[in-house]
């Protein structure tokens, strides 16, 4: 068993999540999308995948939070490889969408938070135009939306340690956006995705 694998059982053992269904998974590169509550978030959905499709799923994540320190880096770069972007100080040169347009050319698959923050109650936030952008650059690859149970109660913002309680993961049908669909109308829909996806519970 590999350090990721054993990373992973750690994570569903925790958190009480199970493995998504091969019903949830679509075959090819993906665009993971899901409600952003916890430091948890993207490992859970991480952990929540089969192994062949864990070893080409690539998070996306703040640079200057998981750059802060050696573990949160060797976390990063060497389980997670995570494709991590510039959230303080962007310009054209560091362009957050072309790391990640990048991945997705190289056949791998995006977990992303269209909220761009935690939300410190649960609560689901507007959406930002990021999955909106990566939606218009790449209009056939598949976007998943996954509502998060529980996590923002496991380890809310601004703790540290987490509480021992059950997580769900759930993955809705992939949307894409639409011929000459505005960027407002394709944000809100996205959202009510993950919204809906709550519901869905596979056996």
């Amino acid at each position: 068993m590999s350090a990721a694998d054993l990373l992973a059982g750690c994570l569903r053992a925790v958190c009480g999540a199970r493995l998504l269904p091969a019903a949830a998974l679509p075959p090819g590169p993906a665009i993971w999308f899901a409600n952003h509550s916890s430091h948890l978030d993207f490992a859970i959905i991480w952990a929540a995948l089969p192994g062949p499709w864990r070893a080409k799923v690539r998070p996306v994540a703040g640079r200057d939070y998981w750059e802060a320190g050696p573990l949160r880096r060797w976390l990063a770069r060497r389980v997670f490889h995570a494709v991590l972007i510039e959230r303080q100080r962007v310009t054209v040169a560091n362009n957050p969408l072309e790391p990640m347009l990048a991945a997705l050319d190289a056949g791998d698959a995006l977990i992303v938070f269209p909220e761009g923050t935690r939300s410190r109650d649960g609560t689901l936030q507007p959406f930002k135009a990021g999955l909106y952008h990566l939606a218009r650059a790449r209009p056939t690859i598949p976007l998943v939306p996954v509502y998060l149970d529980n996590l923002n109660r496991i380890l809310p913002k601004g703790d540290f340690l987490p509480v021992p309680l059950l997580a769900g993961v759930h993955a809705g049908p992939p949307i894409r956006l639409g011929e000459g669909e505005s960027r407002e109308l394709f944000l809100g829909r996205a959202r009510q995705a993950v919204l809906e996806a709550a519901q869905n519970h596979f056996p």
